[in-house]
């Protein structure tokens, strides 16, 4: 691949700023000066919008900024990514930020997009999903690098996450459809379609969801509209948070949703999750699995997704609750007062989710 020197990053056809690598392959930007005059700090904690250079840290995304971070592939996406260019004599080692954000180019998860652009196309055909899930078992248990390949990756685009997933559009509509990791019941799909109706009953904001074919898990994308994309940030880009390993506190999250949002309704929202998680003993809940958003030129936090039952790290929640991974009622409520939420609402929401879970079976962590 060329050595690419600069990125530059748009959105919505706006030209946000220029990033560039320095001579210890640290991530340094700036904000493009029209967009300084209309536009909005992309990451408020650590690019804040004003004139000169950002200079990324090492650590935790290898010299990037945690926004930026957010676009490109992780976990099965980057295994896709690695795997592909392995396949075609490229060694993915070699390769900058720069040129990894050149090929997620204008495909990438949320609104930013990247020049140059060395994207492939968007697969906008319907693929076979059991000829891709079985393909995607074989990549997880060998070290395959046959032709499917490239159509994988065609799909897979800047995905992220532990669990295989592709992009696919249907009748207007983007979605992201799931398939099942070496470790998960067969019946995984069902199992995480259930909980996300269950999610809704609870009173948690939910984009769509369906059974592709009866077996697989799809929900529609959030980041995407008929109005085009939506700039999207996770906690982990925010916070500059280690997603891999417990590096946060629900505390410190609700209280990140208060600074952006300025509405307690969504810091509500956001606890609301919190309870879910416990009550269904969903435990994966790191800093890339809560997300906000800017709309309407205000930050609002994202739908929810990624709640199933799911072990963690040791049995504990990866996010703690007033620093405990396995919390008590306590925790939750100590955890709800700092947070500026009363004891009567935050009584009311922990009740209200714990009894729809118990009404459906599915309250696996006694309060």
């Amino acid at each position: 691949m060329d050595d690419i020197n600069v990125i530059e990053v748009f959105l919505d056809g706006k030209r946000v700023g220029r990033l560039a690598q320095t001579g210890q392959r640290l991530c340094a930007f700036e904000y493009d000066a029209e967009f300084l005059q209309t536009g909005f700090s992309i990451s408020p904690l650590y690019l804040p919008l004003r004139s000169g250079l950002f200079f990324a840290g090492k650590t935790p995304f290898d010299g990037n900024f945690g926004v930026f971070d957010d676009s490109l592939p992780d976990g099965w996406g980057g295994l896709i990514l690695d795997r592909y260019l392995s396949s075609r004599g490229i060694d993915p080692a070699t390769l900058s930020v720069l040129q990894r954000l050149a090929l997620v180019g204008t495909t990438g998860r949320g609104a930013l997009e990247y020049f140059p652009d060395n994207s492939r196309p968007v697969r906008s055909d319907l693929p076979d999903f059991d000829e891709l899930a079985a393909e995607t078992e074989k990549i997880l248990t060998t070290g395959y690098k046959g032709d499917s390949l490239g159509t994988l990756y065609d799909y897979v685009g800047s995905s992220g996450g532990a669990r295989p997933k592709i992009f696919v559009s249907m009748d207007g509509r983007e979605w992201l459809v799931k398939f099942r990791a070496t470790s998960d019941p067969r019946n995984v799909g069902k199992i995480e379609f259930e909980y996300a109706r269950l999610a809704r009953e609870c009173g948690i904001d939910m984009p769509e969801t369906r059974l592709f074919e009866g077996k697989y898990f799809g929900t529609e994308r959030f980041d995407r509209t008929n109005n085009g994309k939506i700039h999207t940030i996770s906690a982990a880009g925010l916070l500059h948070a280690d997603y891999r390993i417990p590096s946060l506190d629900y505390s410190v999250l609700l209280n990140l949703c208060l600074q952006l949002t300025k509405d307690m309704e969504e810091v509500c929202a956001l606890f609301r999750r919190m309870v879910f998680n416990i009550a269904v003993s969903n435990k994966d809940d790191h800093a890339k699995n809560f997300s906000f958003q800017y709309k309407g030129n205000t930050w609002k936090l994202s739908p929810a997704y990624d709640l199933l039952p799911s072990p963690g790290f040791n049995g504990f929640h990866t996010t703690t609750v007033n620093g405990q991974g396995k919390p008590a009622l306590k925790d939750i409520l100590q955890v709800a007062g700092d947070a500026g939420i009363g004891s009567r609402r935050a009584g009311e929401i922990t009740e209200q989710v714990t009894e729809t879970c118990r009404k459906h079976n599915k309250l696996n962590y006694l309060f």
